[in-house]
């Protein structure tokens, strides 16, 4: 006789509490395997697949896309044992939790595929009960039976798409996160052209789409104000024309930028630097053939040589046992920028790395952050950040320290600007360095010193390979 097992959404780690469900990956009646990914969530600090600790049928699934759910509630339920052929039968039985190990039913013990299973997935099989055929409307939608009602609170079915003007071939858009923005602000996708590759429709586009609508609202003539928390009138540049959920990575971000600035006496310095010989190293080191080295690579090289000898900034503050906590191992963070947002993807033990490592991985986590696949384990347990803000054209900032982190280095644009060098006025390729540092940490002769001797070894490289 089938057992029904309850499959419930895991604790993700790194102290999450909820996810959002971003996309089902098997349906009411798919036979799933030990360890195969059941539903694609999106946490507070990356996009996940879990997968389902038992293998049989699934009987039930509970949320539907888009929808947010705690830790501990109910994801799916599965009959193990259940014959193939009556899938649905056992949704009137009771269920036991994925957590109460109940029954002999065969278990994995892994709950999280973001940092990897063991098990491979096997290849699902929709399974069609006899009695209520099931209509395939796409190769990608299919029409489910609904399954018995049990005990628990049912699954909901989908919500129908909006309708949308006829358009030729498909809509060019991957993202089920920029298909949900463009519904949520009532936004047709096939009225846009895309700015990825091949027209691939990306979050930039829906956002920049909404803003264009924003200011269409807002454009001069007759306007009446949007009410407010039960408040009328005022002028039209007081009318609220959305309002934008602080969820996901955005709410991340605003909870923990918010709290380094409540938390974290910081302090930033700056200077300028000639980084004319190092893009000369850089080019140089590339023309001998072998591995690429980028830029920020060799940035990395010089930070963590830094950290070296200014070991204060690689470290964090326990104000609940009054202690500065230095840290052994450079894992280093680099904020990039992405369509879910800005991340700050972490390389572990940098320190140890040559330029040639910290380029792989660099590009390795870069590319994963632009699909969507960071996991949580990519995204934390930083301990220094460097911030390349230069990549937007810009020449100087002052961040927000990476709670709790104890610095951050920050690298404007490389520029082409007049400079006295070896006592004439000549043009050189000047960037602009500041570090933004946690003052329970260190004064300003420790920030200035790293600082200096980050910008020595920009303007001459051999310095470095003096310290190695």
């Amino acid at each position: 006789m089938a057992q029904v097992l309850e499959f419930k959404l895991p604790d993700l780690g790194e102290g999450l509490t909820e996810a959002e469900i971003v996309r089902w990956l098997v349906a009411v009646g798919d036979v799933v395997a030990i360890d195969q990914p059941v539903v694609e969530v999106e946490t507070a600090k990356a996009m996940v697949e879990v997968p389902c600790p038992y293998g049989g049928v699934v009987t039930a699934r509970y949320g539907e896309e888009g929808t947010e759910l705690p830790v501990g509630a109910p994801l799916l339920t599965v009959a193990v044992g259940a014959s193939e052929s009556a899938p649905a039968a056992a949704t009137g039985t009771g269920t036991a939790s994925a957590g109460d190990g109940a029954g002999s039913a065969e278990t994995s013990g892994n709950v999280l595929v973001g940092y990897g299973t063991g098990a491979p997935a096997a290849r699902r099989r929709r399974v069609r009960p006899a009695a209520s055929p099931v209509a395939s409307v796409s190769p990608s939608v299919v029409v489910e039976p609904a399954p018995a009602p049990t005990p628990a609170s049912a699954p909901t079915p989908a919500p129908a798409p909006a309708s949308v003007p006829e358009r030729s071939g498909p809509v060019p858009v991957i993202s089920p996160l920029v298909r949900r923005l463009a519904r949520q602000n009532g936004l047709d996708l096939r009225a846009l052209a895309g700015s990825g590759r091949d027209g691939l429709i990306l979050r930039c586009d829906v956002e920049l789409a909404i803003e264009r609508i924003g200011q269409a609202a807002q454009a001069p003539g007759p306007a009446v104000a949007t009410p407010v928390n039960g408040t009328s009138g005022g002028s039209a540049a007081g009318a609220v024309t959305e309002r934008v959920p602080l969820r996901g990575v955005r709410g991340a971000v605003a909870d923990k930028l918010s709290r380094s600035r409540r938390e974290i006496p910081e302090a930033t310095c700056w200077v300028d630097a000639d980084a004319t010989e190092l893009m000369a190293a850089r080019t140089a080191a590339n023309a001998a053939g072998g591995p690429k080295i980028s830029l920020i690579a060799l940035l990395a090289r010089i930070c963590t040589a830094a950290l070296a000898r200014f070991p204060e900034l690689n470290s964090t503050v326990d104000m609940e046992a009054r202690e500065i906590v230095r840290l052994r191992d450079v894992h280093l963070g680099f904020a990039a920028q992405t369509d879910r947002g800005l991340v700050v993807p972490v390389v572990r033990d940098a320190q140890s790395r040559s330029a040639e490592s910290l380029s792989a991985e660099f590009a390795r986590l870069t590319e994963a952050g632009r699909s969507g696949k960071l996991t949580p384990g990519d995204l934390t347990g930083g301990t220094f950040t460097l911030n390349n803000y230069g990549v937007f054209g810009v020449d100087g900032s002052t961040p927000i320290i990476n709670h709790p982190e104890a610095a951050m280095l920050g690298i404007g644009r490389i520029v082409a600007k007049p400079w006295v060098h070896r006592g004439e006025l000549a043009v050189r390729q000047v960037v602009q360095l500041s570090l933004t540092f946690d003052h329970r940490v260190c004064d300003g002769g420790t920030a200035g010193g790293f600082l200096r001797y980050v910008a020595d070894c920009v303007e001459q490289p051999a310095v470095l390979l003096r310290t190695l």
